[in-house]
């Protein structure tokens, strides 16, 4: 039998400590433990594998700030820790009341300890008895291993091998690739207990308890293994079964997806570009998603409601002969690696944006282009500044009230003035430049609602071209050269020809990053 929360709650050594549930207390009845383990390190959390009773004397929360202390709740609930008992007392006289308010939203039960007792004793109690059915559980798990690799022997399928998985631990399991898709998946043919009806309606999600578990080919990341443990199951065997069948599941993807090596490769790739991982680790993925790591890449970033469906169409683009390149997508976000090969990589960079432009995307979607790195290690720098681009093209949007074009594509080299000023200037010192360049013309369109900035911000980047920008601007020539000549007047005259140009253009392109 599972050892439950609440028993270990009634339990003579924790009774001792006057336990009162503060937050999730609904969660209690079904929370099942793995062990009980004691720190008052509240960067805990990476060290834990999940379905602990964390005892805590509080001396790190009362000295932690107030964001800290959520956060240390988040990190828990995340990993997967069944609860959190905080002793309270001259320390730490009670519970913050945000550790309760962030406990309760991410369903974690919080446990107030209102009197001192030896937390030794406390785990010395319960742990022998989660020894004892850690072994019975290590037995059935190996069971259950033994079961998927004769199923893997017999050229069963993944479904077949998950089933075995599934009946062995009372779970819906669903195997899915690092991009999303269901590769497989299985459920449990074993009747609930009668005695405990399944909930249904608003209920029905509560009954489910998630277990999920990386599963890597060859060190590469390659898919996700999650269990929906059922009721009354036993939520310690599900995830120690879970853990036990990774290698199988792992030589069953290698033996039926041989080629989708190099795309798991692709993938964790991108998320080590993304995540920041050491140079070493992009120095070893990138070989095994075929890219060597001296290539000039660049990296794309595509924020769409389809992101999962563009990305086929995306790494096409990128990656015509199907022998480099990189992609990764979620839910709200396709990255994308290039590699480009010909001797100009700007226009092959060029080529990447004009196709980028050319696909049929759905409403909403708006993309960036970073640009050229040196090396599989500046790919990292590319990516950061395809996403600067976008949150620069988002406050040039909001400042000016202008519209984004239906599947607007972002060239970051477009956008390497304000790029460099965000992260050079401050924002006062570029407000201030901004005023001392512009401060007539920022005047007058404040108390006439005319739009001299705009006139002359399309101007600039024309080169100077009048009729160009009037086509732009959609006004007769005649009303552009009006338009300039008041400009003129309050700027100190015609800059073309003086210093004061490059100025001019520079505070036209940092006056669209303030706000209004």
């Amino acid at each position: 039998m599972p050892v439950r929360l609440e028993d270990v709650l009634r339990h003579s050594t924790v009774a001792a400590a006057d336990p009162v549930v503060r937050a999730a207390a609904n969660v209690v009845p079904q929370t099942q433990l793995r062990w009980i383990h004691s720190s008052e390190v509240m960067d805990i959390a990476s060290l834990l594998g999940g379905g602990e009773l964390l005892l805590t004397g509080g001396q790190a929360l009362a000295s932690a700030s107030d964001e800290r202390r959520t956060d240390y709740i988040r990190e828990l609930a995340e990993r997967g820790v069944a609860a959190l008992a905080v002793e309270t007392g001259s320390v730490l006289p009670s519970i913050p009341s945000s550790m309760i308010a962030a406990a309760e939203e991410a369903g974690l039960p919080l446990i107030e300890l209102r009197k001192v007792v030896p937390f030794v004793g406390v785990m010395e109690a319960i742990n022998s008895q989660l020894v004892s059915e850690s072994a019975a559980h290590l037995q059935q798990a190996d069971q259950a291993s033994h079961a998927m690799a004769v199923e893997l022997a017999h050229g069963g399928s993944l479904d077949r091998i998950l089933a075995v998985l599934a009946g062995a631990t009372g779970s819906e399991v669903v195997l899915t690739s690092t991009a999303g898709v269901t590769l497989a998946s299985a459920e449990s043919n074993v009747p609930l207990d009668d005695s405990e009806p399944a909930p249904s309606g608003e209920d029905a999600g509560d009954y489910l308890t998630p277990i999920h578990v990386e599963v890597p080919v060859r060190g590469i990341p390659s898919a996700r293994l999650t269990l929906n443990v059922r009721g009354e199951a036993d939520v310690n065997l599900a995830r120690i079964a879970a853990n036990r069948s990774v290698d199988i599941l792992a030589l069953a993807l290698l033996q039926r997806m041989p080629p989708g090596l190099k795309e798991m490769a692709g993938a964790a790739l991108i998320r080590a570009i993304d995540s920041g991982k050491q140079n070493w680790r992009l120095q070893e993925l990138a070989p095994a998603a075929g890219i060597p790591v001296t290539a000039q890449v660049v990296a794309v970033v595509v924020r769409s409601p389809a992101s999962k469906q563009l990305r086929k169409d995306v790494q096409h683009l990128l990656d015509p002969g199907g022998q480099h390149g990189a992609s990764y997508a979620d839910n709200a976000e396709l990255l994308a690696l290039g590699v480009l090969r010909s001797g100009n990589v700007q226009d092959e960079r060029q080529k990447i944006v004009d196709g980028l432009q050319s696909l049929e995307v759905p409403e909403g979607t708006v993309s960036a282009v970073g640009p050229v790195a040196s090396g599989i290690s500046s790919a990292p720098w590319s990516l950061a500044e395809a996403r600067l681009t976008l949150e620069l093209a988002a406050d040039v949007v909001r400042s000016s009230s202008a519209a984004t074009a239906p599947g607007q594509v972002l060239d970051a080299q477009a956008y390497a003035v304000e790029r460099l000023a965000v992260q050079a200037m401050e924002e006062a010192p570029r407000r201030d430049f901004v005023n001392q360049q512009l401060g007539a013309v920022l005047e007058h369109d404040a108390l006439r609602h005319s739009q001299l900035l705009e006139t002359l911000r399309v101007w600039l980047d024309s080169g100077c071209n009048t009729a160009q920008a009037a086509r732009e601007l959609h006004v007769e020539r005649q009303s552009m050269h009006q338009r300039l000549q008041r400009i003129f007047s309050l700027c100190g005259g015609d800059p073309r020809g003086t210093g004061r140009l490059a100025a001019l253009h520079l505070a036209t392109r940092l006056a669209a990053l303030q706000p209004k």
